[in-house]
């Protein structure tokens, strides 16, 4: 009996979450991949994107998915594509956000493709092959394979549906983390211990900072609208359509409820996010206790006055003939690409705007040029001054930060054997590692992408 684990992308890099689990018998090898995601930086579709993957998909038996962001699902239709035949898992939520959200890559890999002049990286018809080889398992269900393991799904509190998977094999229990939610959230429910696992591979998104608190952040973001009242200005958010927007929406709501800011104009300009927050509005019972009990007392939490969603380009396009303060939430919340560019290369210039980040910014992504400060960014092939005031608000993030990733480790470590750190920047990987074995005296490393590690 052996396990091995391979980590072919999501290792060096927060996007392009794959990792290659193989388990053997001595007579059956079985190849099981965790997550399929898309590696993103300056553009959609990426140059790794399109390169072979490092795999035979065909001979991939079997496909689990944490969560449907697009870092962990984007390659899915291409894995389908490549000869992948086998069958996906997921909660029901990440089955129908996925859906979604992949549904909403295609059009945009396909006005990629046009503008460059390749072909995409793939097409409707392999979204549509993959949505059929896709099944779903509960939360809290030891769910066995006929292959000789079992999983297990805990919430990881992360978005709607996001779990980390834990496979018991030959009496060995390895848990998957995916992305592990910024506890307490707003919304969901606080993620789950791990408690019995002996080898985690898990998320390092923040692993060399902290966030500020909850209070800190909802009163940061207060602050941030009253200024842009004041200036008479535009209030820019890149948020990303799943769970982000869901978020902001909630605190908006919560904020002009109490008075804490007036109300003024507030346009979701994305119709994913329109699309998603519906799948949200279905799926309360995954929610919090603060959050179910306030529904259930008759709170619509995702509506206010003065909110609209814009789905039509016209509706768009009008946002910014409207009269200001208002506030924008547009995708992406990396402005990589959508809506939100098109909003920033118009507000960006002007000094009485400002550009809220509320989440990770990866390298090479227009988000990231402005939270490092350049005074000028490239939109749509025109350099636009940075005139607008930039503003970070980390406590959205839907990702734990050092101290709290620290602290979730803790919650196993009187059984872990080993620890991988990925999913994060080399420093941001590197640094928690060394925090993990300082701490808690676990072992914790940064792995080498496509090294095979044996877990004994």
């Amino acid at each position: 009996m052996s396990i091995n684990l391979t980590f072919c992308s999501g290792v060096g890099s927060v996007t392009g979450a794959n990792f290659l689990f193989e388990l053997s018998n001595g007579e059956k090898t079985t190849k099981i991949l965790v997550d399929c995601g898309l590696i993103q930086g300056d553009k959609i579709s990426q140059v790794e994107n399109r390169e072979d993957f490092v795999y035979d998909p065909a001979d991939i038996d079997i496909l689990f998915v944490t969560h449907a962001h697009l870092d962990h699902v984007g390659r899915i239709p291409k894995l389908v594509k490549d000869g992948f035949q086998g069958v996906i898992y997921s909660t029901s939520e990440t089955m129908a956000l996925a859906g979604l959200i992949l549904e909403d890559a295609v059009g945009l890999l396909e006005k990629e493709a046009t503008n460059e002049g390749i072909l995409p990286l793939y097409e409707a018809q392999d979204l549509r092959k993959a949505m059929t080889l896709w099944k779903t398992i509960p939360y809290h269900t030891e769910t066995p394979f006929s292959e000789g393991f079992s999983v297990y799904l805990r919430d990881a509190g992360h978005i709607l549906g996001s779990s980390m998977i834990q496979f018991t094999y030959d009496g060995k229990k390895i848990v998957f983390t995916g992305d592990l939610g910024n506890t307490p959230t707003p919304l969901l429910q606080d993620t789950e211990p791990i408690t019995g696992a002996d080898y985690v591979i898990m998320e390092s998104v923040y692993g060399d900072r902290n966030h500020e608190s909850k209070d800190e952040r909802r009163g940061k973001l207060a602050q941030v609208i009253k200024d842009i009242i004041q200036k008479n200005g535009t209030l820019v958010i890149p948020a990303f359509s799943l769970e982000r927007t869901q978020v902001i929406l909630y605190e908006l709501n919560k904020l002009i409820e109490t008075k804490a800011v007036p109300s003024i104009p507030v346009y979701v300009d994305s119709p994913l996010a329109t699309r998603i927050t519906e799948v949200y509005k279905s799926s309360t019972y995954l929610f919090n206790k603060i959050a179910q009990g306030e529904i259930k007392g008759g709170d619509d939490i995702f509506s206010f006055p003065k909110l609209s969603f814009t789905v039509s380009m016209q509706e768009s396009k009008d946002i910014d003939h409207s009269k200001s303060p208002k506030i924008i939430l547009a995708g992406s919340g990396m402005s990589i690409g959508g809506r939100v560019v098109h909003h920033e290369g118009i507000y960006l210039p002007d000094s009485k705007n400002t550009i809220l980040l509320v989440g990770y910014q990866t390298l090479g992504s227009i988000g990231r040029h402005l939270l490092d400060g350049d005074k000028k960014v490239s939109i749509h092939g025109n350099d636009i001054p940075v005139r607008a005031k930039i503003e970070t608000i980390l406590g959205y993030s839907s990702h734990k930060d050092s101290d709290h990733l620290v602290e979730f480790v803790a919650t196993a470590q009187d059984s872990i054997k080993k620890i991988f750190v990925a999913m994060g920047e080399p420093k941001a990987s590197l640094f928690l590692a060394q925090k993990i074995r300082d701490n808690l005296g676990l072992e914790a490393m940064y792995p080498e992408r496509l090294k095979r590690y044996e877990l004994g």
